[in-house]
């Protein structure tokens, strides 16, 4: 899979290329989004894109549907690509996770607006509050959903920062859903190479 800075139809892999490619890396793109994993609380997943992420998702989704004309390629990148970072942000895809029913329906009763209350919290910084759902409304008066798109938009300083090696604390203060934890320095180092 070559990283091109750029998504698009003519620098995916056709649908026998990725198969062939799938069987020898796998375990390396799997080990890839494990490192760019966070989990606040119990429930709270918060999974940090990258181009390598979103690539695979394509190929993915291309792979399962069995997708190779050009309408359907491009909705699949029409979907993903916007969540791979720009060099000034981190991207996540968010997932509220229980596995009772019923109380996942209680809880996401109770959680809505937590996506709004996600926060990264740079080292000698202000807290950077996410930027979420852009792409569509994902909540409702009754409940929130469990899965949400997620920015973090840093400034200048807070980028240096975090390149320099500034410790970061990925949070939560959600009324129904206090929860903090220091990024590991391994998920740190991926993440910042998502910065200009």
């Amino acid at each position: 899979m070559q990283l091109t800075g750029r998504i698009a139809a003519d620098n995916l892999m056709t649908l026998e290329a990725y198969t062939k490619w799938r069987k020898v890396h796998q375990a390396d793109v799997i080990a890839h989004r494990r490192l760019r994993s966070a989990v606040l609380g119990e429930h709270l997943h918060v999974q940090f894109e990258s181009e390598t992420t979103i690539r695979y998702q394509i190929q993915e989704m291309l792979r399962i549907e069995k997708v190779f004309e050009e309408e359907g390629i491009q909705q699949e990148i029409d979907a993903y690509a916007p969540l791979v970072p720009d060099g000034t942000n981190w991207k996540a895809t968010v997932l509220i996770e229980y596995t009772d029913v019923n109380e996942r329906k209680r809880e996401l009763a109770r959680l809505i607006g937590v996506e709004d209350r996600l926060f990264v919290e740079v080292e000698g910084h202000a807290r950077v509050y996410a930027i979420a759902d852009e792409d569509l409304d994902r909540e409702n008066d009754q409940k929130t959903s469990a899965v949400h798109f997620v920015r973090f938009e840093f400034t200048a300083p807070m980028r240096a920062a975090i390149q320099a090696g500034a410790g970061v604390k990925l949070g939560c203060d959600h009324t129904h859903y206090p929860a903090h934890g220091q990024l590991s320095a391994e998920t740190l180092a991926s993440l910042a190479g998502d910065l200009k």
